[in-house]
């Protein structure tokens, strides 16, 4: 099986839980606070882990970044190459309301601290055919997916959260795309699931895309084939890793050679039961639980 390699954002999520997000010129006081291991590529490096996929963490860290070295060894996440840096950790202030939904104010640190020379010297240890798996809360996404794709790795690519400098990633270098409709949106100009995929095929022929769509779902498509999955219906905590968990459970399976259909149903698993619980690395399912709720979840319906 393909070695996969999580280049990204380590941060510590400090996560307030509100009644509403803060107005302008508006003080509250949270119903209760507490911090978290947090960014997108430790988040979806701890979801490949727990998914059972041979993984590495990729990324940088201040000296303030004791709790995320903790929590790795913890969580047996292999990060021998998170890097030292002296600038402060990444850090997240994330609002949770009542229904769950997040806001977040994102302080990049030493995630932007990534040089060319730590990017040669990382993806020097792996080889064609293993996953780069990236998003873009650094600041060397439109590096890394050249210098991998040179390599002759395979890219999977989120770019979130989606800002100007995505223009500036070669897309018919990624395999794997992984957007949101408003991502989708913003990439294609469209606002329909299937324009935004056919948009996207058009100028990325090669790409596979996975679209999520919230209460309906996901979409995946490459050329010939289309599949799609839809939620499973449970009470809704914290949003904050939802989008993390999915990605490390389907790219997790196809690495292990199972179908598209097949690795929707896991991660869409997977991710439902991260959005009960609070917390973003935290939150994530081990694969016998995501298994184990499949399973019951078939039962119910069947009665």
């Amino acid at each position: 099986m393909s070695k996969i390699l999580v280049f990204g954002s380590l941060n510590i999520d400090d996560v307030y839980t509100v009644e509403h997000f803060v107005r302008p010129g508006e003080t509250i006081h949270p119903l209760q606070y507490q911090s978290f291991p947090g960014g997108k590529g430790l988040n979806q490096c701890v979801a490949f882990v727990r998914a059972g996929a041979q993984t590495y963490l990729a990324g940088k860290i201040g000296e303030d970044g004791h709790l995320l070295t903790r929590f790795l060894q913890e969580a047996g996440v292999d990060s021998q190459y998170v890097l030292p840096s002296e600038c402060r950790t990444g850090r997240a202030t994330i609002q949770v309301d009542a229904q769950g939904q997040n806001s977040i104010i994102l302080y990049q640190g030493a995630n932007a601290d990534i040089s060319e020379e730590d990017i040669n010297e990382i993806l020097s240890t792996f080889e064609a055919g293993d996953i780069l798996v990236t998003q873009n809360e650094t600041n060397a996404t439109a590096m890394l997916i050249e210098k991998a794709f040179q390599a002759g790795l395979q890219v999977a690519f989120n770019p979130s959260p989606i800002d100007a400098s995505i223009q500036s990633c070669d897309l018919s270098k990624v395999t794997w795309l992984f957007i949101n409709e408003i991502e989708g949106e913003e990439l294609t100009g469209q606002s329909e699931p299937e324009q935004i995929s056919a948009e996207l095929l058009r100028r990325y022929p090669n790409l596979k895309i996975i679209l999520t769509l919230g209460k309906q779902g996901v979409r995946y498509q490459e050329q010939g084939l289309v599949a799609e999955h839809g939620i499973y219906p449970v009470p809704v905590v914290d949003t904050t890793a939802a989008g993390d968990t999915f990605t490390g459970f389907f790219l997790g399976s196809i690495a292990r050679g199972e179908t598209p259909q097949s690795a929707l149903q896991l991660a869409s698993a997977a991710s439902s039961i991260a959005v009960s619980a609070k917390g973003a690395a935290i939150s994530i399912p081990a694969l016998e639980e995501v298994i184990q709720f499949i399973k019951l979840h078939k039962q119910e319906e069947s009665l």
